[in-house]
């Protein structure tokens, strides 16, 4: 018998979706049919799935034949290890190994990308798509454009074609939404409608040697899967080893994920999406609010819809304010977020004359609160673009109060890591041709010429790694060429096992690393940090993979000097910021043209996700909440000593019912009117005289 009850913690809301469904005789599974769990900002979102995988394993359910798909691998990892300790508590397991011997057989837990590459690892050949296929990251794949781009001599074109993450980007959008390309440079990248054939073209030709090379990138991984579920045998197939498939945050799938899960269970038996309609604002990476509006719709009986809304994190003024925003949204799951907080006080609405006005009033508001004893990393200061944020920055470097901007290198983005991940990668393909064309660059006298030369020499030889040592070589890699070919022959010998591999590969490159590249101390950092990941994976081909799905950060490589002080404040467009809390959030630029964007008032579609992206920016508030709205913004273009201006509009979204949450005050700043000197007595000071003393 159970211990103790493991869902004491949960509210009703939260205990209804994780026991949603009839277990079955003999404790033989659970019976389900479609459920969506709408999960207000701050509802115990993560601990309610935790919770539900819990009580289906408690219940009978096979933990391997559970499907839980999430965003980040992250995210995956949090859930295993809550469902863990709450399967802990429910068998009285102290030392935890009945609860870890059932956790162990999740193994179909990660982001859509990662199970995604694992299915076709299996089912490929159904698809003709050999198993040892390569996933290429967004640097290589954007690499390929360019050299396409070359090949087909759009480069040398009388107008500018675009440049290689434009096409990427122009290919990942149309592949996401399965809008044709027409429509997706009208809505998307209307200044290459011009270009239409050529990018067709260009396409096309990617697609082509991507097969001929064994290659997938990112997107393509979503692809084949969704080809997979629309042959209805093979759909089956897939879906037959699942019992139960759980989606977090499905507010931000694609039309393609959407079809997926479709494709895996069109009736709907056994399915759990989790997610916030109010919190859906990734249109512009693909996502489509319409799978989740449209969730309950698509079954017959119709989806079962669970509510949270009793929210943990912010006190109910804030809430107030926020549910007054989301009240005009047209089309919406409809949700009143509840504090168990209780009262608190009201969010402020500000309106300062100019933008040097609204740094100085975030700033003085920063340090006071500082002073009260909020720290400057439970403060943070929000706004919509990056840009938004440069008149700040120099009012907190002025005032001397260290600060981070979110955003910044990614860890495969690093040039030394790129390299190694390279040989690795060419070692599990000898026909990746990019990864081979960037190893033989490594090495001294090996320009691009010689390094393709080579390339099409061992595509001649079958792309055996022995010819290496055999192609006519450039006098200065004489003794690197056989070095590199007797590597990459060990690291593909059967008998040889993955850990250790990594280490092979850095021993050979450390020496290109010292001569190509300064500083080397930190990159050498980076890859020892690149030798501790490798431990976690089964295989080399898991490792490139997982990595190029899921790259964690960055920890040298240009990514500018460390924070050396005892605290600081947190800069973060909202995009960056969702999933995120702070005890203070001061919110930039709440006016039209701001929120919503400028560029986003021609479409009502784009609209209703700018009100959802202001709501965001609000619900990250755990006690205050500052919304900021200049009055006048500077022109562009125009002489530094120039005074031309306009006036900001209120934000549409700010409604008389909004601000009869809010409190509403002025602030003026120092450099605004009179400037508060005093009048200086009559004196004079020759101060030529003193000038002329000093020399």
């Amino acid at each position: 018998m159970p211990a103790a009850d493991p869902l004491a913690t949960l509210n009703a809301p939260q205990r209804k979706a994780a026991t949603f469904g009839q277990p079955l005789p003999d404790g033989k599974g659970v019976r389900a049919g479609p459920l969506l769990v709408v999960a207000g900002a701050g509802t115990g979102k993560t601990s309610t799935i935790a919770h539900r995988v819990a009580w289906l394993v408690m219940n009978g359910v096979d933990p391997a034949r559970i499907l839980l798909l999430t965003f980040t691998r992250r995210a995956a990892g949090e859930m295993r290890r809550r469902a863990h300790d709450i399967l802990r508590q429910a068998l009285d397991d102290t030392l935890g190994n009945k609860a870890q011997a059932m956790l162990q057989r999740l193994n179909w837990a990660g982001t859509f990308h990662s199970i995604g590459n694992r299915l076709l690892r299996h089912y490929g050949r159904h698809l003709k798509l050999e198993p040892g296929f390569t996933v290429i990251d967004r640097g290589d794949s954007a690499d390929l454009f360019d050299n396409l781009r070359q090949e087909l001599g759009l480069t040398e074109q009388y107008q500018r074609f675009p440049r290689k993450d434009t096409c990427l980007a122009i290919y990942s959008w149309r592949i996401n939404t399965q809008k044709s390309l027409r429509e997706t440079l009208e809505q998307q990248f209307s200044w290459c409608l011009g270009w239409e054939p050529d990018l067709g073209k260009l396409c096309r030709t990617y697609v082509e040697r991507k097969q001929k090379y064994g290659l997938l990138d990112y997107d393509d991984l979503l692809v084949y899967w969704h080809a997979m579920m629309n042959e209805p045998r093979l759909a089956q197939h897939v879906s037959a080893n699942f019992d139960h498939i759980l989606v977090d945050e499905y507010q931000d799938t694609n039309r393609l994920q959407g079809e997926i899960l479709r494709g895996l269970r069109p009736g709907g038996a056994g399915v759990t999406v989790v997610g916030d309609d109010a919190q859906s604002i990734y249109s512009f990476r693909g996502a489509l609010v319409e799978n989740i509006l449209g969730f309950p719709e698509q079954y017959t009986p119709r989806a079962e819809i669970v509510t949270l809304a009793q929210n943990y994190r912010a006190t109910q003024p804030l809430l107030d304010a926020a549910n007054a925003l989301m009240s005009d949204a047209p089309r919406q799951h409809r949700k009143h977020l509840l504090s168990v907080r209780g009262a608190g006080g009201r969010p402020q609405f500000v309106t300062t004359d100019e933008l040097q006005s609204q740094a100085e009033y975030v700033c003085g508001q920063v340090l006071k609160r500082r002073e009260a004893g909020v720290l400057l990393r439970r403060q943070a200061v929000l706004f919509r673009n990056a840009s938004a944020s440069d008149v700040l920055e120099v009012e907190l470097l002025r005032r001397r109060i260290p600060f981070v901007k979110y955003g910044g290198l990614k860890f495969l983005e690093a040039a030394h890591v790129k390299d190694m991940l390279s040989v690795l990668r060419w070692a599990d393909n000898p026909r990746n041709t990019m990864a081979a064309f960037r190893v033989l660059q490594l090495l001294p006298g090996m320009g691009p010429s010689n390094a393709q030369r080579i390339v099409a020499e061992l595509e001649q030889s079958g792309g055996s790694f022995a010819a290496i040592a055999k192609v006519q070589k450039p006098a200065a890699a004489l003794q690197d060429l056989p070095r590199l070919s007797k590597l990459l022959t060990a690291l593909t010998e059967p008998q040889r096992p993955w850990p250790g591999q990594v280490r092979l590969v850095r021993d050979w490159y450390q020496p290109h690393l010292e001569r190509q590249y300064e500083q080397t101390h930190t990159r050498l950092g980076d890859l020892d940090q690149l030798e501790q990941l490798s431990g976690q994976f089964p295989s080399r081909e898991r490792f490139i993979t997982e990595l190029a799905l899921d790259p964690p950060n960055a920890t040298g490589d240009l990514a500018g000097a460390p924070v050396h002080d005892e605290d600081y404040l947190v800069l973060s467009t909202v995009h960056s910021a969702k999933g995120m809390e702070w005890d203070t959030v001061f919110v930039l630029n709440v006016v039209d043209g701001s929120f919503p964007s400028e560029f986003a008032t021609g479409r009502a579609e784009l609209v209703d996700e700018e009100r959802r992206l202001l709501y965001v920016a609000m619900t990250r508030a755990r006690n205050e909440l500052a919304l900021c709205a200049p009055l006048k913004f500077p022109l562009t273009q125009q002489p530094k000593t120039g005074d031309a201006h306009v006036y900001g509009a209120r934000s549409r979204f700010i409604t008389e019912k909004v601000l009869k949450c809010c409190e509403q005050s002025a602030f003026h700043g120092t450099q605004s009117g009179d400037t508060g000197l005093n009048e200086a007595r009559e004196e004079s000071i020759d101060i030529h005289a003193k000038l002329k003393e000093m020399w």
